[in-house]
């Protein structure tokens, strides 16, 4: 099984979907605007973004002033951040879960080939840092059964 967008009853896997989570010290409301974030170059910049919606999060990353690490650490990050919105979230991991073993892949029309696919091709990172979160969940509710 293959679920290739993540809007209706897919939406909970998009960043764009409100979630409180709590990266660094910080509350956000939301993955999107925990990842744009961190791209500062000021860690004092981060907090704005605490009481940003998705949309706004995206349009403020484009502008900041970028970390000179963040092309090497920007994969990583969204891991940690996807982590954080599984693990902080029950009704959302349980969300995950039941995805089984399906490939998850951020189809988009909007031309994202890094962190999704459009027309079936780019990197799908999100989608693949997804499997991998689920597959962590995973082992975690089989390390708390045993």
């Amino acid at each position: 099984m293959k679920i290739d967008s993540f809007r209706n009853e897919y939406f909970f896997l998009s960043n764009f979907y409100e979630a409180p989570i709590t990266y660094e010290g910080l509350t956000y409301q939301n993955n999107e605007a925990a990842f744009q974030a961190q791209k500062c170059a000021d860690p004092k910049e981060r907090e704005a973004f605490t009481r940003m919606n998705p949309s706004e999060a995206k349009r403020a990353g484009r502008r900041v002033q970028l970390r000179k690490d963040w092309e090497d650490i920007k994969i990583s990050v969204m891991a940690d951040i996807v982590m954080a919105k599984f693990s902080q979230n029950r009704k959302l991991a349980e969300k995950l879960l039941a995805t089984g073993d399906a490939c998850l892949e951020e189809g988009n029309d909007w031309g994202d080939r890094i962190w999704g696919t459009v027309n079936g091709q780019g990197a799908n990172c999100l989608g693949r840092i997804l499997m991998d979160t689920r597959e962590n969940l995973k082992q975690k509710v089989i390390e708390i059964k045993a």
